[in-house]
């Protein structure tokens, strides 16, 4: 794939989380005052939808993938991940971003985190496709692009080998780095994401490469498929709207974002 995330008294495997991450959302554990805090609260995701029609990929993409890896495979991660959050609600007011970097803890991920972190990555994907994509990408993601790869051409077989060297099932990812502001490819296995690291900024675009992403329609020609992605999938729009985001909050700063 090409990228740019609900409960009573926490049990035993929760406790640690509360106390690793208190400092980061004592906003969303205080309550009003005078106000007594409910006794149970939960909250569930929902499952959404790609930003086009199951069939508008084909050929390159069949519906029949779709129905199979968005509609079977992500939601089963995304209901995998509910069930989980009904039994305590120490998660509760987390956006789905915050979840993934909250059940991540530093490298020794909590029960949590493999299907949030799946749902997160599966939107980014979907999102990362569009009908009749590929192509070239325009004004400033092209621009940076150039400059950090030396050419269009350059990235292009740098994200492709990538992607045909990375080991079992994984993603492969178009990044801006925070301290540098320079694009980087980077790979990361399973559920993980450059979400979890404070060293990228933003992600622009991310591949795919497990096999059941293009077993139905490709078979085990993973080059055959990456080659489609690139050519024929990739959303350069939805980078390019990455892109300009990331640059705001490098220049910025990220928003304070108040929790209700």
């Amino acid at each position: 794939m090409i990228a740019s995330c609900v409960l009573l008294s926490p049990p035993s495997s929760h406790r640690l989380l509360t106390q690793s991450f208190s400092h980061q959302c004592k906003q969303q554990k205080r309550w009003p005052q005078g106000s007594q805090r409910p006794s149970q609260v939960v909250a569930y995701y929902g499952l959404k939808k790609p930003p086009y029609k199951l069939d508008a990929l084909e050929p390159y993409m069949s519906q029949r993938t779709l129905e199979v890896h968005w509609g079977g495979h992500h939601r089963n991660y995304l209901e995998g991940l509910n069930k989980q959050l009904e039994k305590s609600d120490i998660l509760y007011g987390y956006t789905f971003d915050e979840l993934v970097k909250a059940t991540y803890n530093n490298g020794n991920p909590f029960p949590e985190f493999n299907d949030a972190a799946q749902v997160w990555n599966h939107d980014f994907f979907w999102e990362s496709m569009q009908p009749g994509g590929g192509d070239m990408p325009q004004l400033g993601v092209l621009e940076q692009i150039e400059k950090d790869f030396g050419s269009f051409s350059n990235f292009r077989e740098k994200f492709i080998e990538a992607a045909l060297t990375l080991f079992g099932s994984g993603w492969v990812w178009l990044v801006l780095k925070r301290e540098e502001r320079q694009l980087k490819i980077i790979k990361t296995s399973n559920a993980i994401c450059p979400l979890v690291w404070d060293t990228y900024h933003n992600q622009l675009d991310s591949g795919r490469c497990c096999h059941l992403a293009y077993y139905l329609d490709y078979k085990n020609d993973r080059g055959k498929y990456v080659d489609a992605f690139m050519n024929h999938l990739v959303s350069w729009n939805a980078a390019m709207a990455r892109m300009a985001r990331a640059e705001a909050f490098v220049n910025l700063g990220e928003p304070n974002i108040p929790v209700a």
